[in-house]
């Protein structure tokens, strides 16, 4: 009994924060007619134009690195099909992040013939550099930004928290390499990342950096094109941070980004201009994400029924393992 308990606050408690927050941002600290006011401030076809631009590149900066982490270590699967299987997930993304990408990761081990651990093993590649390459971004950035500590502590304390992380990998890495210490997880991620040469990481950190920059620049003339002025140093080194927020459950990330947006550029606008421009944002990546679902859906649910119906009938689907990053 306790244990279903346990199970059942899981899948509520995401939903309870989700709609306190939703709550806090709409109801109590947003003042609708100032909000609709700094929207009319808005160049709004430039602002459209930037922020579809910016979604969309995300869409195909991950879909591509996600897909070439597959195809180089786990089975070589087609672009197109993990393309249809991402872009239908997108449709799941409209209400939580976590869903879709639960969504896009099981397509991807129906796709690779069901090794689970190997695709698992592969996908975590893109996600640690691009950590890395975030890590990075705000490390470089906090040398530009304006006000030094005091005016960034936000940015300051996240970025030591990040270093400290990869600090006491290392370390364990170290120890338990060295040392008769019992770190069954550091030893499997050790393993795991064994089976990796450094060039095996190239082409995604620098993806990942040309994916930064990009943001950066999107970001910095979208929010010029609603009439708030953020500096370029200040979104480097504050975007990651945006991001990490959005492990908050929210609905579309509706209430998350708000918040954040408007608590980390408080010296750039009004807050009631902060709010509207991520309010705006959101509003625009939640139509793309249901035209991307809808345009992929179909095609993404009959790749996967197709993918478990050969697997049955013992057909040959896909080709074996060219590398399984798991096997250590």
């Amino acid at each position: 009994m306790p244990g279903k308990l346990r199970q059942r606050a899981r899948h509520v408690l995401p939903w309870v924060i989700s709609a306190g927050l939703l709550a806090y941002v709409f109801g109590w600290v947003t003042d609708w007619q100032r909000l609709q006011a700094a929207m009319e401030q808005a160049n709004v076809p430039v602002f459209v134009a930037l922020a579809a631009a910016d979604r969309l590149g995300f869409f195909v900066v991950w879909t591509w690195l996600q897909a070439e982490a597959i195809r180089r270590f786990v089975a070589p699967v087609s672009f197109r099909s993990v393309v249809a299987i991402r872009g239908g997930s997108e449709l799941l993304r409209a209400v939580s992040n976590p869903l879709s990408d639960a969504a896009f990761f099981l397509g991807l081990v129906e796709l690779a013939g069901g090794h689970l651990a190997a695709v698992v093993a592969a996908i975590m590649v893109p996600v640690a550099l691009h950590f890395v390459v975030m890590l990075l971004q705000m490390t470089l950035a906090l040398a530009f930004v304006e006000g030094g500590v005091p005016d960034n502590r936000s940015v300051v304390i996240v970025t030591g928290v990040m270093w400290a992380l990869v600090a006491a990998t290392v370390i364990a890495i170290r120890v338990s390499g060295t040392r008769s210490v019992a770190l069954p997880f550091v030893e499997r991620f050790r393993g795991w990342l064994g089976r990796f040469n450094l060039r095996d990481f190239r082409l995604f950190f620098f993806g990942f950096v040309g994916l930064a920059i990009f943001d950066v620049v999107v970001q910095g003339l979208a929010s010029r094109a609603f009439g708030v002025s953020i500096g370029w140093a200040e979104l480097a080194a504050r975007i990651p941070v945006v991001y990490l927020a959005f492990i908050v459950p929210t609905l579309g990330n509706f209430g998350t980004r708000e918040l954040a947006w408007a608590s980390l550029f408080a010296e750039f606008g009004a807050r009631d201009a902060l709010l509207a421009y991520a309010f705006a944002i959101n509003a625009i990546f939640l139509l793309i994400n249901l035209l991307l679902g809808m345009l992929f859906l179909s095609r993404g649910l009959a790749l996967v029924a197709g993918m478990r119906r050969a697997r049955r009938e013992g057909e040959t689907v896909p080709k074996p393992l060219l590398r399984d990053p798991t096997n250590i």
